[in-house]
């Protein structure tokens, strides 16, 4: 199974991510930077991710890394 990792200091909250996840595993959190824009937040409580890295590939911050459990 796939889990990814976003770097906050790097996200600039454009919400790429959360549209391009096909599981709908990112989502924008209630959490804000230092803009005070609303950050992105990976929820997988079921194990769901698929590894696909199209969130990495998406994001234009290079913001999300993917890692393997």
């Amino acid at each position: 199974m796939g889990k990814i990792v976003i770097d906050q200091n790097r996200c600039k909250s454009c919400y790429i991510c959360t549209t391009t996840c096909p599981k709908g595993l990112i989502k924008k959190s209630d959490k804000t930077n230092r803009l005070g824009d609303y950050m992105v937040e990976f929820v997988d409580e079921k194990n769901e991710c698929i590894g696909c890295a199209m969130c990495a590939k998406r994001c234009p911050d290079m913001a999300i890394t993917e890692v393997w459990r």
